[in-house]
């Protein structure tokens, strides 16, 4: 069994478990242990909409190293990613899962950084909204709240197919998008290489993990009201149980703390964070 590494970095993160109005995200039509259904229920919290400040408007250039392509999925539609060739021909994707606000400039620009930084690498930052952008925290909860488990599977596995059966997928996501990154690392089956959540509803069956084949990397905010310390505990102890390796970090911050479209953006701890994400994901390129 691997052995599991939990990290504090810059001490104190809450002890806080859910309140009453946190733990209500436990029963759904897809099952009482669906984790992004479970998520996806915050947004009818308004704590929830109001811990995330309207999104920053984009500045600087629009992302143009890469271009929208659109491919099939399995129930029958066709779903569109930001696509990002290697330059070389590459064994490795990496699926990059936007956040709340859904597939805008911003996480564009961060699939753009990954495929500078990985170098030989394709990069598909999957749009799991089917177009729809929000700039508003209604919004924002409204598009969450309607993803529905099944169509969001489709559009990954369509992706894992349009990356090619040999192909080894890396995935990573914030928030929304962190729970959807290990969702889609499961989906990968024996393809998976390696997975980062950020701040994200993690999986807690043991059974569900047990098919997991790639080590995961968390990085969580201590003040974090909802993926917190209780709920990571959980996910750690149901990773140990599955055999599986899982590293976390803490930073002493609120939620979506890395985001860049978010004005409390904390750079710092940002940067640290990324730099601990590069460094997982380089090794695991094939």
């Amino acid at each position: 069994m691997k052995s599991i590494f939990t990290f504090f970095l810059l001490a104190g993160f809450s002890s806080t478990g859910f309140s009453q109005s946190h733990s209500c995200c436990t029963a759904s039509a897809t099952g009482p242990s669906d984790p992004t259904v479970q998520f996806a229920s915050f947004s009818t919290q308004e704590t929830f909409k109001m811990s995330h400040d309207e999104p920053q408007p984009f500045e600087g250039e629009k992302p143009a190293a890469g271009s929208v392509i659109t491919y099939p999925t399995p129930d029958g539609k066709t779903a569109s990613a930001y696509f990002i060739k290697s330059e070389k021909p590459s064994a490795t994707t990496l699926f990059v899962i936007h956040e709340w606000w859904g597939l805008n400039d911003y996480i564009k620009q961060e699939a753009e950084r990954f495929a500078t930084e990985l170098k030989n690498v394709n990069v598909m930052a999957l749009d799991l909204y089917d177009g729809k952008v929000a700039t508003t925290r209604d919004s924002a909860g409204a598009y969450m709240g309607a993803v529905k488990t099944e169509r969001a599977q489709s559009i990954i596995k369509g992706a894992i197919a349009f990356s090619g059966e040999k192909s080894t997928i890396l995935t990573i996501g914030w928030c929304f998008g962190g729970g959807w990154s290990l969702q889609s690392s499961l989906l990968a089956g024996k393809q998976a290489g390696g997975c980062v959540l950020y701040y994200g509803q993690p999986e807690s069956d043991p059974e569900k993990l047990k098919n997991l084949n790639a080590d995961v990397l968390g990085i969580y905010a201590s003040n974090d009201k909802w993926i917190n310390k209780e709920m990571i505990a959980g996910f750690e102890a149901a990773m140990k149980t599955a055999g599986k390796n899982v590293t976390s970090f803490w930073y002493e911050a609120d939620h979506a703390f890395a985001n860049p479209s978010n004005p409390k953006h904390n750079k710092e701890f940002a940067e640290d964070a990324h730099k601990k994400a590069l460094d997982f994901l380089v090794k695991r390129i094939k």
